[in-house]
């Protein structure tokens, strides 16, 4: 790194930092809302019933998740490190919103991502590559949402990174001590990534390539080899282990590899035509890369670099998409896992065209193609991304009715097929669907109906069981 690589990051950072900022402050009413609210709701709880890490609660009460009531509100998923990092600016920095304290957690991390694509770019192919593959990463559209939703896969992303950074320094310092100080800092950021987001296994597979490339084959023999990975991955272990005490607090997860959820019910994809379609079409193709970009990132899968690291990372996101293809089908935050490797190669196969354009068309008409075709791809992907920002507006309107006419302490259905949204809006636990009939979720404590499916509420007003608190023409609010 010389200091005009410093200079060419600085301003990517600040291009990706400005790009992340827009529409920061939307209530958590955006694409994907329902995982977002999840995961801010451990955090807003951790403020309001202390940070127990042990114990994290979202403000789901119901069996809709696990297939067993839930009174506390248990969520035991990620070991809750990232909502506990936003919830302590909160706490201790109120200048913002929680949301947005989310938010920003999330973009500091993507921008560490940029740093380290940068670095391995350098590094293992060209100057012009790093620079490629950072913009990529900064401004792509889906790159930009994705490195601003309260979720945590970015961060767990950019520990993971972190990890593989130090364990490429570990092996290019002679002192042994800088050696065994990097092996350490990338053994905690690896067991940290994991507890984050157990997927993040799968770039382990490039420690492991690390290793060998570095050692030999004799690798194999030796114990601390095998004592790297262990340490990494008994801080998961662990954890896994302690949450089958709270079997209330963990959602189903077994359809990730093989299932995706339709109007029909699960139905199976698990190398199916329709996964390769949706994940290498529609989401890779279409999505993430606007159409033409995707010529540039084969171009760099098929180019040979000074050794294969970078190859090995993108072959351990691959593995990842090609296991759970259920989950990566369902959700489109999945890939936020596989973005670093596809920005890396599409930098090295537009590196590719401008280093060889002599074997193409002369090199002013090449150059000008190239960033006319990365200029639509930007547009065509950001006509396709620019909905996730969007809301609804009634939500959180609906949301402030419902919380000035209900105290903190009632338990309050949402009619809304599972989606927590509504429920975080209003700032209370409850159900995010009609899973029982409603004297059963009565007897269970549930104090409110909120309904904006009309034929329901015609429904039970003519039972006359159940008083209308308040009603307009786009919801009711019943007391059980």
């Amino acid at each position: 790194m010389k200091k005009k690589d410093y200079l060419i990051l600085f301003f990517i950072l600040i291009v990706a930092f400005t790009m992340r900022l827009y529409k920061i402050d939307n209530p958590l009413a955006d694409f994907h809302s329902w995982r977002q609210a999840d995961t801010a709701a451990v955090a807003r709880n951790f403020i309001c019933y202390g940070f127990d890490l042990l114990h994290p609660r979202f403000d789901d009460l119901s069996s809709i998740q696990s297939g067993k009531e839930n009174p506390l509100g248990y969520r035991f998923v990620e070991f809750p490190l990232y909502n506990a990092l936003f919830a302590l600016l909160y706490r201790y920095l109120p200048v913002f919103t929680l949301e947005v304290y989310g938010r920003l957690t999330t973009i500091f991390f993507s921008l560490l991502i940029i740093i380290l694509i940068y670095y391995f770019a350098l590094k293992e192919a060209s100057r012009l590559t790093a620079v490629l593959a950072a913009i990529i990463y900064a401004v792509f559209p889906f790159f930009v949402f994705f490195s601003r939703v309260v979720l945590p896969e970015t961060t767990a992303t950019a520990l993971v990174f972190l990890s593989i950074f130090f364990t490429y320094l570990a092996f290019s310092k002679s002192t042994d001590f800088k050696q065994k100080l990097f092996f350490l800092m990338s053994l905690v950021c690896f067991s940290l990534s994991l507890l984050i987001k157990p997927t993040t296994i799968f770039y382990g597979l490039v420690h492991g390539y690390l290793f060998l490339k570095n050692k030999g084959w004799g690798i194999f023999k030796k114990k601390y080899f095998y004592l790297f990975f262990i340490l990494a991955c008994l801080p998961l272990i662990y954890w896994r282990y302690y949450i089958q005490a709270f079997p209330e607090g963990i959602p189903a997860n077994d359809w990730l590899i093989n299932y995706v959820n339709t109007p029909d019910g699960l139905k199976k994809i698990f190398f199916r035509p329709a996964f390769f379609r949706w994940i290498f079409f529609e989401r890779i193709n279409i999505i993430i890369f606007g159409g033409y970009l995707t010529g540039f990132f084969l171009l760099g899968v098929f180019q040979k670099t000074k050794k294969y690291f970078l190859h090995m990372i993108l072959v351990a996101a691959l593995i990842y998409l090609f296991i759970f293809q259920g989950g990566n089908v369902q959700h489109e935050y999945y890939q936020t896992l596989i973005l670093p490797p596809l920005a890396i190669f599409t930098g090295l196969g537009i590196n590719f065209i401008f280093k060889n354009s002599k074997f193409f068309l002369p090199k002013f008409f090449t150059i000008l193609l190239t960033i006319v075709l990365f200029l639509l791809s930007w547009y065509f992907s950001y006509y396709k991304v620019r909905d996730y920002y969007q809301y609804s507006v009634e939500l959180p309107q609906i949301a402030n009715i419902v919380n000035n006419l209900t105290q903190p302490e009632d338990k309050i259905i949402t009619d809304r097929l599972g989606d927590t949204t509504l429920l975080y809006l209003m700032d209370r636990k409850g159900a995010p669907a009609i899973y029982k009939e409603l004297p059963d979720l009565k007897n269970l404590g549930y104090k409110y109906l909120v309904t904006l499916n009309q034929e329901t509420i015609e429904s039970i007003k003519q039972k006359k069981i159940y008083p209308v608190i308040f009603e307009n023409e786009k919801f009711a609010l019943f007391k059980l």
